[in-house]
């Protein structure tokens, strides 16, 4: 496995890349705006081609880079779904896992510093974000935190992982890297507490002053949506009510992008054709399925995801390769629902 750990000296911010070989998909946790270059950098230098860009919660520390990845690799965002922040590509739950080729990581929500806080785990390591921190705890009293949910996501879910598990956070300020689940249990200061109410109180009682950057990173990280707007302007959008009036016509393909575990969480649109993004590019170009869909048959193609994000991503990708019958429905499938449209489960 390719595992690099890269550090943000002024917010304090750690950022991982992940990767299963030279060559293939890559992942980012928690990247900072002001090094998306380096990162750019170290993926060019391995090889590798970055799919998801993750973001552990929306942080008031630093502004994310989920959105200048997102523009200069088309690769797909994700957060948890209690995130609200305006367009992610692809939103988590409470035990889904995280996939790129060759590596899965279970997702465990962890709220408590935020509402939307989540940790990823694998055999022997988890990426906690601000949930647990190296001989400490992120603070709870901002962006809905709450001590006492906090206390349960540290105590009742990640505590019970093996003591051998190596515990990567989000931020440190002392110079660690890593630590493991044991340590933490035996020498982290805020876990030598004899009951939730002991660690609410400790927490309440820390009175620590607002992050420097707070009012300005987290306006700016729940505005990370761009492509839509730009595709309606084009006119490559459908809205869900008149999307509803060209599923079944002959000369329209509904291609859904989105993973199989999207699909089965939230159902699919009947008819539609299963192209899920990462393959994109290699369907779009010429002697690609889709490509020769929409060229050699004259199907109009109609993309959809989630929330519209990776199927505005997928029309300019589809234009650009010459594919220029091709639209995709505004909101994605949740506008879909929305507007009343049937989904098959």
């Amino acid at each position: 496995m390719i595992f690099r750990q890269l550090f943000d000296a002024t917010s304090g911010t750690y950022t991982y890349l992940l990767a299963s070989r030279r060559g293939g998909e890559a992942m980012i946790i928690d990247p900072v705006l002001e090094r998306v270059d380096r990162y750019l950098q170290l993926i060019r230098e391995l090889d590798l081609k970055l799919v998801k860009a993750v973001d552990t919660h929306l942080h008031a520390d630093h502004i994310t880079g989920l959105g200048a990845l997102r523009d200069q690799t088309q690769c797909i965002t994700v957060m948890g779904e209690q995130s609200g922040v305006d367009v992610v590509s692809m939103r988590l739950a409470d035990g889904d896992r995280l996939t790129i080729e060759g590596l899965a990581l279970d997702v465990i929500y962890t709220p408590g510093h935020t509402d939307d806080s989540y940790s990823f785990a694998m055999a022997d390591r988890v990426f906690t974000g601000d949930t647990l921190l190296i001989r400490g705890t992120g603070r709870t009293d901002f962006q809905n935190g709450d001590a006492r949910a906090q206390y349960e996501s540290i105590f009742n879910r990640l505590l019970r992982l093996p003591d051998e598990t190596m515990v990567f956070p989000a931020h440190d300020y002392k110079g660690d890297t890593v630590s493991t689940i044991g340590e933490e249990r035996r020498y982290n200061p805020r876990l030598q507490v004899a009951s939730v109410d002991a660690y609410v109180a400790l927490m309440n009682g820390l009175n620590l002053s607002n992050p420097k950057m707070m009012d300005v990173a987290v306006p700016a990280n729940m505005r990370q949506g761009l492509h839509q707007e730009e595709i309606l302007r084009r006119g490559w959008a459908v809205s869900a009510d008149d999307a509803m009036k060209l599923v079944g016509c002959r000369d329209v393909v509904l291609i859904d992008l989105r993973e199989p575990t999207e699909r089965a969480r939230h159902g699919t649109i009947a008819g539609g054709l299963h192209a899920p993004y990462p393959d994109l590019r290699e369907n779009i170009e010429q002697g690609g399925m889709l490509h020769e869909l929409a060229v050699a048959t004259g199907k109009r193609l109609l993309f959809y995801c989630a929330f519209g994000e990776r199927s505005a991503m997928a029309v300019q990708a589809a234009q650009d390769a010459g594919v220029t019958a091709a639209c995709h429905i505004d909101g994605g499938i949740a506008a879909w629902k929305k507007a009343g449209g049937a989904v098959l489960v």
